[in-house]
């Protein structure tokens, strides 16, 4: 949607335009209007932020001031301005530059998030860890460097304490993104910054509960700790603490607080699939380590918490993992590898490493996309980008292998990217026969419905199958089974 400035901007276009086409040839009226697009274009700009959407629009402002100041500087001329006007083209221009902004506008909308459900409100703090237990091998040369990562905190905060305060914005880091993700130039998503979520930093931990269950969230390569707020926030609103994990190098953008940036590094290329197989089996395991590097911080905050929020709050008991694509695939490897993770969920993530030969102890849901799910057909010669050749037996081996309860599901009108906030930035073009809102609700529900399950023992109705309220989900009769 537009914002009320921005609409206010393309009625203003309109209406100088009308007031140069039919308005008298007067000094004041010209002065008038021209001050008005001046004013209005600032007060925009001050309020709202410029954004790239706008962009025709702002060149229609500028027609319009070169006109008005044309005819305050030669009132009476009879040369071009006369002619532009007598042949229409400043209308059809003008019209043409706001009806481009608006449509680009509604195509990247400046979006309300859905309303968290929970009772909880929302706080978040960034932190800057470093394994000095690890060595980057990822940085070529320098054997110095250690493992690092960057990490946002969301937790439960009390309402009422929160009221007045100032929210939190998705950061720039989502638009890099989603950049890195589609090709597309980051500066079209600059205006994610401009969207407010619910959270506030620093925001004083709720006293309602004496320790909070913990999740820890890790996203798709070439995406952002950022990518899945909707996700994170109904989490945290429900009573969970949600530690979201960027790790440098497969992540987009890992900004650090002294100003170093680490970007993506893209895949080398490999002239068999068994080596980038193999290669994928190393990314994910140092995602995995970083999974469990993470756990093994929080567990000493729960001791002795350096931030002075968490110490004696955290519920190590009952700890669960979840992530997207190349997240998806270090869940259930952190969850092979570590038992310490009581239950995971893997949104269309692949299966390299211990996972595909040992199965999983821990309850484990797969949630993967009607897109993807067309290339399990062995008889589909069109397969996904996201299909990797070895992803059938994996997927067999660990469902069958799997000790404790599985579930595989797959939603129609959902693609790869479907599982993040992506159909809000774009519903158009990323929420092909599905409403936005819904896309987003599906997800959310479903994710928390699987932990509120498994980590607090509370038993949910949507996981036994299919459900009215979400007649897109389909759960698979044969990978979806109740073992314990």
């Amino acid at each position: 949607m537009m914002r009320i400035l921005e609409v206010v901007v393309i009625l203003l276009i309109i209406a100088v335009t009308a007031g140069i086409l039919f308005g008298k040839r007067e000094r004041r009226l010209n002065a008038v209007l021209c001050m008005s697009l001046v004013l209005v274009v600032f007060l925009h700009g001050i309020i709202d932020h410029f954004r790239i959407q706008m962009v025709p629009a702002y060149g229609a402002v500028l027609m319009l001031i070169f006109v008005l100041l044309l005819r305050l500087v030669k009132p009476h001329s009879k040369v071009r301005t006369k002619r532009l006007l007598k042949n229409s083209l400043l209308t059809v221009v003008v019209l043409a530059l706001s009806v481009s902004s608006v449509y680009l506008s509604r195509l990247l909308p400046v979006f309300t998030m859905p309303e968290p459900t929970g009772s909880y409100g929302i706080g978040t703090i960034s932190q800057h860890l470093t394994d000095v237990t690890r060595d980057e091998i990822l940085t070529g040369d320098d054997l110095s460097d250690k493992r690092e990562l960057m990490v946002n905190i969301w937790y439960p905060a009390d309402r009422s304490k929160m009221e007045g305060k100032k929210v939190e914005h998705y950061p720039a880091e989502l638009g890099d993104a989603i950049s890195l993700v589609f090709g597309i130039p980051k500066q079209i998503f600059s205006h994610v910054t401009a969207i407010p979520t619910h959270a506030v930093a620093g925001a004083e931990l709720s006293s309602d509960k004496s320790i909070y269950p913990v999740l820890l969230f890790s996203p798709g390569i070439r995406s952002t700790r950022f990518q899945s707020i909707t996700a994170i926030e109904e989490l945290v609103s429900h009573g969970y603490i949600v530690v979201g994990i960027d790790h440098p190098y497969t992540s987009a953008k890992v900004k650090f607080p002294d100003g170093r940036s680490v970007f993506y590094e893209a895949t080398p290329e490999f002239p068999t699939t068994a080596e980038l197989y193999k290669y994928n089996i190393q990314g994910v395991g140092i995602r995995a380590a970083d999974a469990s590097f993470v756990l093994d911080t929080i567990t000493k905050w729960n001791t002795s918490d350096p931030i002075g929020l968490f110490e004696g709050k955290l519920d190590l008991d009952h700890v669960g993992i979840f992530g997207h694509s190349y997240g998806g695939a270090t869940t259930a490897e952190a969850l092979a590898q570590d038992k310490r993770f009581k239950a995971g969920v893997s949104l269309e993530g692949g299966f390299w490493g211990e996972v595909a030969h040992t199965g999983l102890q821990q309850p484990f849901m797969y949630m993967m996309s009607s897109i993807t799910a067309a290339s399990l057909d062995p008889t589909n010669t069109k397969k996904n980008n996201y299909f990797y050749e070895e992803f059938t037996p994996d997927l067999e081996s660990v469902m069958t292998r799997s000790t404790n309860d599985t579930y595989f599901l797959t939603i129609d009108h959902f693609n790869h990217q479907s599982f993040t906030d992506i159909a809000l930035i774009s519903p158009s073009i990323f929420a092909k026969g599905i409403k936005a809102a819904h896309n987003i609700d599906i997800t959310r529900s479903y994710v928390r419905a699987f932990f509120d399950q498994y980590l607090k023992g509370e038993q949910q109705a949507l996981l036994n199958g299919w459900s009215p309220e979400y007649p897109e989900v389909k759960f698979d009769e044969v990978y979806t089974k109740k073992r314990m």
